[in-house]
């Protein structure tokens, strides 16, 4: 029986021996070590010395502080546990450890096949501890290990205890004596189901009358309920016995307690729960849990329906897990639908003001939970596509920014080419007026030459003109002196 994850680790969480409601008081740990740990060379012999024998085939605590931890304290509890024991004059009781790495030929030899799991060897019986490992809890199991499979109902009072019992599963069948055929094949199949199913019997032809019980009849209870279910086929073989109570071991409704909660929480319809939880002792709780009776009553033909009920006060350290994972309020009555794998939930909307449900309304939407119309895992849709709408938003702003980024960045560009051309216009300006410039440099140059020139040509032609003029003159002279 593994520890299932919704439970798991809340020892350490709260550093407590027990989550549980207040059980036997149990007295302080003496520091007196009793716990055995078993192995291929003592366990045969340790196992001898007792009538009862108790034990926890544990995983094998490696390294980690944690696991090394926990198994300190489930140590813990099963010593005080022991401790308890020791004063049993009836019954000698012990208990001790076989690990799971060191001790497999052991496990084998005495058919353990699954580990965290407590096994109790009484006789030819082999029992699995379904519950919360806790001193008070497991001695109290112990105790109804150690009494006998069938009780017997003598006289009236006796029958009125019979009565009171209706959070259990229970038989009663009446027969002439203790040496009957048909009761000894009823004891053998008590013995199968001991003490986790209560067999009662009756030798007393008045007790049998006020049953209504026929002779070598059975009458087989649901928890819960007033009217028995008669097992038919009488006189039974004990495997007819077993084989109907094995097809009828899950009621419509039925109270988780600490010594069943595991048993309870693994065995669930399609990997769900329906879970009721209603505090008995609080009038609402007390109206609540009276409406949930009346609708496993009139739905106990239905084998698709399944209540687990939940007091709160039976496990008051787990309240604040249990309103934090499933996002309840404990205050009040809840119930609800709860996938055990994962704890996933959804909730029966109840109304704000003081009224309850209506047998109606609660057969209503349980059958609307039957026919999966109602589905946690509907529920982790929707919750699924809302991310989904976040997401799209976060991609449409994303894209937004994305494109603002983009005008920014051609913004960016056509200002750089902006500025590029006129950076180009202004060197092409620069440039024409340099050649400009040169031009008329140039042209101011020729000006000047062509100037110089023109001076240079009438100095030559002055030149030239007084020459010839100087000539004349001499011409002149020379003729006046020939005369």
């Amino acid at each position: 029986m593994k520890w299932n994850l919704v439970f798991l680790g809340l020892l350490l969480t709260f550093g407590q021996l027990s989550w549980g409601q207040k059980g036997m008081d149990i007295p302080e740990y003496d520091g007196k070590d009793r716990v055995h740990d078993l192995n291929a060379k003592n366990y045969k012999s340790v196992m001898k010395k007792y009538d009862v024998m108790v034990v926890y085939y544990h995983e094998h605590v490696g390294s980690s502080k944690v696991a090394q931890k926990q198994f300190q304290i489930e140590e813990l509890a099963l010593e005080l546990a022991a401790q308890v024991l020791e004063d049993l004059d009836d019954e000698d009781i012990g208990i001790g450890l076989l690990d799971e790495k060191t001790d497999k030929v052991v496990a084998k030899k005495l058919g353990l096949d699954e580990a965290d799991s407590i096994y109790i060897f009484i006789e030819d019986e082999v029992i699995e501890y379904d519950g919360e490992l806790a001193a008070d809890t497991l001695v109290e199991f112990l105790y109804d290990v150690i009494e006998d499979p069938v009780e017997i109902i003598d006289n009236m009072r006796e029958l009125k205890g019979f009565h009171n019992i209706e959070e259990d599963i229970k038989l009663v069948g009446f027969f002439k004596s203790q040496k009957s055929e048909h009761y000894h094949e009823y004891e053998d199949a008590a013995e199968e189901f001991h003490p986790h199913i209560k067999f009662f019997a009756t030798f007393s032809p008045k007790v049998a009358k006020s049953l209504d019980l026929k002779l070598n009849e059975v009458d087989f209870y649901e928890p819960f309920m007033d009217e028995p279910v008669v097992i038919p086929g009488k006189p039974y073989s004990e495997k007819e016995l077993v084989d109907f109570i094995e097809d009828n071991d899950r009621p419509t409704l039925r109270k988780m307690q600490p010594y069943n909660m595991y048993e309870i929480w693994e065995d669930a319809l399609d990997g769900e729960h329906i879970i009721a939880f209603a505090e008995e002792g609080d009038p609402d709780g007390f109206e609540f849990l009276e409406i949930v009776k009346e609708v496993a009553e009139d739905n106990t033909d239905n084998p698709n329906l399944s209540i687990i009920w939940i007091d709160p006060d039976d496990f008051p350290l787990l309240v604040p897990y249990w309103e934090n994972t499933f996002d309840i309020d404990l205050s009040s009555p809840q119930i609800g639908v709860v996938e055990v794998d994962d704890a996933e939930s959804i909730w029966f909307d109840m109304d704000d003001d003081d009224d309850m449900p209506t047998v109606e309304e609660l057969e209503d939407w349980l059958e609307d939970v039957l026919e999966n119309k109602i589905d946690p895992d509907d529920d982790d849709d929707d919750d699924d596509d809302d991310d989904d709408d976040d997401d799209d938003d976060d991609d449409d702003d994303d894209d937004d920014d994305d494109d603002d980024d983009d005008d920014d960045d051609d913004d960016d560009d056509d200002d750089d080419d902006d500025d590029d051309d006129d950076d180009d216009d202004d060197d092409d300006d620069d440039d024409d007026d340099d050649d400009d410039d040169d031009d008329d440099d140039d042209d101011d140059d020729d000006d000047d030459d062509d100037d110089d020139d023109d001076d240079d040509d009438d100095d030559d032609d002055d030149d030239d003109d007084d020459d010839d003029d100087d000539d004349d003159d001499d011409d002149d002279d020379d003729d006046d002196d020939d005369d």
